[in-house]
């Protein structure tokens, strides 16, 4: 179970006027102006659930992640996952997520995947048996045999995501965080993806939070939807409560989310 309580963030973002006059002014004092990612940001995920974490750009939903993920240590609030606290007990934390990132890889870029996935293999310490199986199963499951020996820079876009979905599930974590899973990947490989998510949440009861911009992936995969804005919880229900709030009958998810942004100016 995931529970989060009060949880704030603030960075320092330095800035600075153009003009090489302010550039020599801020080596020698620098500006800087605080963005609050995170304000008091407070939920609970049962075991087994599918979340959908959704917000326009800059809303804190990647921070959330990271915090979650023990990435990041957050300014005040607790955060218990599965009995841990992520930036605390980072070891024993780890060996229960997964986490995928659209835009940053966990696979090493010159070398065969299955390299990547052995060096995995080693760092979470999966014993060679578990390892076997379980990469066996995800290999049938993600369509992944024919690439298993390719380097990852030679991989498209589609099946780095699927390589990137199986690494992230080697060590069989019972929470799996995606951030952005399908971007840039067609159509194919979305629904491929989508259907691998959901066979994993009702055969093992893997908790997934999935954060995307793609309202079809929420429709298809998410029970439950989060909104966030400016840091801040604004809407917390199941997907037919999120449906509800259509203007007109005919209006899409997609619409229904741009009314949303606009109630709540974010």
């Amino acid at each position: 179970m995931i529970v989060v309580e009060h949880l704030s963030k603030t960075f320092k973002i330095q800035q600075r006027e153009a003009g090489f006059q302010n550039a020599v002014k801020s080596f020698f004092k620098r500006e800087y102006r605080e963005i609050r990612a995170l304000n008091d940001v407070s939920f609970t995920i049962p075991d087994g659930e599918i979340v959908g974490y959704i917000g326009p750009n800059g809303a804190g939903k990647s921070s959330t992640i990271k915090v979650l993920s023990g990435i990041l240590t957050p300014d005040s609030g607790t955060c218990q996952i599965n009995g841990n606290t992520p930036w605390k007990n980072r070891v024993a934390h780890v060996k229960d997520i997964g986490v995928v990132f659209g835009q940053r890889s966990q696979l090493w870029w010159d070398i065969p995947v299955i390299d990547s996935f052995y060096l995995l293999k080693d760092i979470y310490q999966v014993p060679e048996n578990v390892f076997q199986e379980t990469l066996r199963d995800l290999s049938q499951m993600l369509n992944l045999s024919d690439v298993l020996k390719t380097p990852t820079r030679q991989l498209s876009l589609g099946q780095r995501m699927r390589c990137e979905i199986a690494a992230s599930l080697l060590h069989r974590p019972k929470i799996l965080f995606l951030d952005e899973p399908t971007i840039g990947l067609d159509a194919i490989s979305k629904v491929a993806v989508r259907d691998f998510i959901t066979k994993i949440n009702k055969e093992f009861q893997t908790t997934v939070i999935l954060t995307t911009h793609d309202m079809q992936d929420i429709e298809k995969l998410a029970t439950r939807i989060i909104l966030i804005g400016k840091g801040t919880i604004l809407l917390d229900g199941s997907l037919a409560e999120f449906k509800a709030l259509k203007q007109h009958e005919e209006d899409t998810l997609d619409e229904i989310l741009v009314n949303l942004y606009q109630k709540y100016d974010i």
